[in-house]
């Protein structure tokens, strides 16, 4: 059963703040990511500690440095079911996993975070690790 959407709130403001667009429904989803032009990062957030304590903030951290993706979105796991379930198949040879984050590029997945990687550390670890993907896969080429 879903969450109380009121509960829920504060935990998507976290995100939409920081210049995420909500994704709610599947036909959402399918609508992001049907522009597979440059880069996109989409987080599967996620009520638990370790989305609270190291993805949100983490991924806010690394969306401070550097390049970043084009387009940013997020599902909440637990909240939008039919959302989330649209957005991962778009890669079903990755488990389920929330909270985490996929990163496309010209709509390639090329790069994910699951929770096993976000669990036990710090909002900083998260942060470097994205900071890195972005800069493999969001900076502009080389002139």
């Amino acid at each position: 059963m879903p969450y109380d959407p009121t509960l829920v709130q504060p935990m998507r403001d976290e995100l939409t703040a920081a210049g995420f667009e909500e994704l709610t429904t599947p036909e959402e989803v399918e609508r992001f990511l049907a522009d597979a032009s440059g880069s996109a990062l989409v987080v599967i957030n996620s009520v638990c500690g370790c989305a609270a304590g190291m993805a949100r903030p983490g991924v806010r951290l690394a969306l401070q440095e550097g390049p970043r993706p084009d387009r940013l979105a997020t599902v909440f796991a637990g909240q939008d079911l039919e959302a989330t379930a649209r957005l991962r198949a778009h890669f079903p040879d990755v488990p389920p996993s929330s909270p985490s984050m996929a990163l496309f590029r010209d709509g390639e997945l090329v790069f994910f975070l699951p929770r096993h990687r976000i669990e036990g550390r710090d909002a900083l670890g998260v942060a470097s690790e994205l900071i890195a993907a972005f800069a493999r896969h969001c900076a502009a080429p080389d002139a």
